[in-house]
């Protein structure tokens, strides 16, 4: 097919504009029209396109509001030039109006080409709206234009634009959109607000998931992948979407300046928490990571998926002194992180002594090596489990916080990082209902009056490593878990999300152990830090030497749970 060259084109249009523009406006002036001054004029516009501007590369069926931008900057800039040459020769107010005819014409002319070649021929048979009319939600419903999605609205809580249009889309207000809508309903809402608070992104899931057939989302601002289409990053919401909470006072400059250029060696760190650690390790720039873990499966997983010639995969059980020694002696560590515990109260309550052993003797071992080996800081990841105990795991975490606070440390500084759930860890709630609601049903909830604390695994690693930066020995840090969810409310979130209705609900009772309610705080005197996001517990006295003794008759008493008490008199253990 035969084509113009574009360069070829631009001097045509600029010609036969001009031309047009300037015979009309003398007409209207009553002048005689002057060739020598539409001749010279059309050169200097040509001239500026072609030798200043460039703008001749311009697609015009890829235009936009910066196209046309960019189009009048061009002949304004022509018109600065032109205007003292001619300007003896023909009035100001001619010349004027000739150029605000000329603008108007060419970006007519764009706008209608633009119009007609990228004009969707697909049938339209499905209905959209926008959450956003923002940069990314300008740029959605360009790449829905060919897609059989008909945009209805745009929605913006700004103000300002509402009752504004966007290519002849108007833009409504939250409230406006549900007068409108009345009992139907819309196929698609797109929520196109990467910057957005998750706790914006419920409230918007709230207040309009009833009005449509489906809901997505955007990723967040740190995933998004700005070189690809935004419709094809588009995701169903979860309800990590909606339980997320992204901590503002976040530093990851204080982060990487603790992290970098150390070797670090992490424990379980094939587990949910330990291979986020691991991974945010390598990000901020650990000089060597040594991934100590008994399971060769989670090892292996973590050691491929970082695949880094700095990573050492080490295949031992915390509990026995001697190996774990010779990996601290090889290696040399300056940071461990200790993540390697039995967290699943009622597998703990039913191994008592192995949950003992993994998570009490395997937390000493680390601590005692930390300290003859001379690391910088050691890092104990805790649990609210561990406040006012009713199980035998939460108490292990507790007797380990003890030891951590009253030990004899040396040069080595000693933290605790203590926090609640973790959305979709290994064992824990999300994963259990996901898998029952895809099994058709039911969901099983222990009770339905219990709570819990939840947070993003991404979030919490990146606030255990923010604490342990500023600790300086001694502290249990506690994060901001904000505030606790009914596990019910999480259940009947998950099946609406499903979209599947025939999903019920069971109430199995509270297993052994097992809290209505979690709490962080032993008692109210907790200490402020520089983040809101992490606060200080109160520290608590034990005599070392006695504290030694107690472990030590606890792993060769029969009754275990009286010797618990006696070192932990909180332990208020619930058979249910």
């Amino acid at each position: 097919m035969f084509q113009i060259d574009k360069r070829i084109l631009n001097i045509l249009v600029i010609v036969v504009l001009s031309f047009i523009t300037f015979y009309w406006t003398f007409f209207i002036f009553h002048q005689k029209p002057i060739l020598s001054v539409i001749l010279g004029v059309t050169a200097v516009r040509i001239l500026a396109s072609f030798l200043i501007f460039k703008d001749y590369s311009l697609s015009w069926s890829k235009s936009t509001q910066r196209t046309f931008l960019i189009k009048s900057i061009v002949y304004i800039s022509a018109f600065v030039v032109y205007l003292p040459i001619f300007y003896g020769q023909v009035r100001f107010a001619l010349l004027a109006s000739e150029l605000f005819l000329y603008l108007f014409l060419i970006n007519f002319l764009m706008y209608s080409y633009n119009y007609y070649v990228n004009k969707s021929k697909t049938i339209k048979d499905k209905s959209v709206v926008i959450y956003g009319a923002g940069k990314a939600g300008v740029k959605l419903a360009e790449e829905f234009r060919h897609s059989q999605y008909s945009i209805k609205y745009f929605i913006d809580d700004s103000k300002n634009l509402q009752k504004r249009s966007i290519d002849g889309i108007q833009i409504i207000s939250r409230t406006k959109l549900k007068e409108v809508i009345k009992n139907s309903k819309f196929d698609l809402l797109l929520i196109a607000m990467p910057s957005a608070e998750k706790s914006r992104i419920k409230f918007i899931y709230d207040k309009l998931n009833p009005h449509f057939k489906s809901v997505k989302i955007l990723p967040t601002l740190n995933e998004i992948l700005q070189e690809k289409d935004y419709s094809t990053q588009l995701k169903d919401i979860s309800v990590e979407d909606l339980l997320a909470r992204h901590p503002k006072d976040l530093d990851k400059e204080k982060i990487e300046s603790f992290i970098k250029n150390k070797v670090v060696l992490i424990t379980g760190a094939g587990g949910s928490i330990g291979s986020e650690i691991s991974r945010q390790c390598k990000k901020f720039g650990a000089k060597q990571l040594i991934l100590v873990d008994h399971s060769e499966y989670n090892l292996y997983a973590i050691i491929e998926e970082l695949n880094a010639n700095n990573v050492i995969p080490v295949m031992q059980t915390v509990r026995n002194f001697g190996f774990i020694e010779n990996t601290f002696k090889k290696y040399n560590p300056q940071i461990v992180i200790h993540a390697a515990a039995y967290k699943h109260v009622p597998l703990v309550e039913d191994n008592i002594l192995e949950g003992i052993s993994n998570n009490i003797i395997g937390t000493k071992n680390c601590i005692d090596l930390s300290i003859k080996y001379g690391v910088e800081k050691f890092v104990l990841i805790s649990t609210d489990k561990a406040v006012r105990p009713t199980n035998v795991m939460g108490t292990t975490k507790r007797i380990c916080e003890l030891y951590a606070q009253n030990v004899k440390s040396k040069s080595t500084e000693i933290v605790a990082v203590r926090f609640g759930n973790v959305l979709g860890s290994s064992g824990s709630v999300i994963p259990k209902f996901k898998s029952q609601i895809e099994a058709g049903g039911p969901i099983t909830v222990t009770h339905p009056d219990i709570t819990r604390y939840f947070m993003l695994i991404p979030e919490a690693c990146e606030l255990v490593l923010q604490a342990a930066s500023i600790g300086k020995g001694g502290e249990i840090f506690i994060l901001d878990m904000g505030e606790p969810i009914k596990i019910v409310d999480l259940a009947k979130k998950m099946i609406e999300l499903s979209g599947r209705e025939n999903i019920q609900i069971e109430y199995s009772g509270l297993r052994p152990g097992e809290k209505l309610y979690e709490e962080l705080l032993i008692n109210d005197s907790d200490k402020k830090t520089d983040y809101d996001s992490i606060t200080v517990a109160s520290s608590t006295f034990y005599n070392i030497a006695k504290l030694n003794n107690d472990i030590e008759e606890l792993l060769i008493c029969e009754d275990k749970i009286a010797k618990l008490k006696e070192i932990v008199p909180e332990f208020n253990h619930q058979l249910n």
